[in-house]
């Protein structure tokens, strides 16, 4: 089945000129959702993981299930203000603005290896402060997983220096 079929695309949304893909139409449908993350757990063969890192909100999704399915613990990462404890923070730029992110600081051991997961890899800035949040806390970040990559945006120039996968990509808006 092809996954990019259950995407719905929203003009204008969060601001004008922005085509979002929604990815609630796939978490809908309980086949193209168990095939989604069958594939993205298959990407995940043969790499040694300890946690899964998802970025919030749509990257807890399927960082959750991938995290469940290997058997280690996950991380939250989000925006200010939401996690109880000391957090390492670290500002982006994004297609629509700036924003922050934050993960605790002891929720990644020295050495541990991460899989960081997020919905959507567009111009990588949100992916690429998620990387040095990752990496302040001494872990190793293996790979950078997403469900959809607007391949016509920078986000792998972004990342260059890591492996990203993506099960769907886009070629123009």
């Amino acid at each position: 089945m092809e996954l990019s079929s259950f995407i719905r695309d929203v003009p204008d949304f969060p601001k004008q000129g922005i085509v979002f893909k929604d990815i609630t139409t796939l978490l809908q449908e309980p086949a193209a959702l168990k095939q989604a993350g069958e594939a993205l757990l298959a990407m995940t063969q043969g790499l040694q993981i300890d946690k899964v890192a998802g970025i919030e909100s749509r990257g807890f999704l399927f960082g959750m299930f991938l995290a469940e399915r290997l058997g280690v613990g996950f991380v939250p990462i989000r925006k200010p203000g939401k996690l109880p404890s000391k957090t390492f923070s670290e500002s982006y730029a994004l297609e629509y603005g700036n924003d922050t992110i934050e993960m605790h600081q002891d929720a990644i051991k020295p050495g541990e290896k991460i899989l960081l997961h997020d919905d959507l890899l567009a111009t990588g800035g949100t992916a690429a402060a998620a990387a040095r949040l990752i990496e302040r806390a001494g872990g190793e970040l293996v790979q950078a997983s997403f469900l959809i990559e607007l391949s016509f945006l920078p986000g792998r120039a972004a990342l260059q220096s890591y492996d990203v996968r993506s099960l769907i990509q886009y070629d123009s808006e």
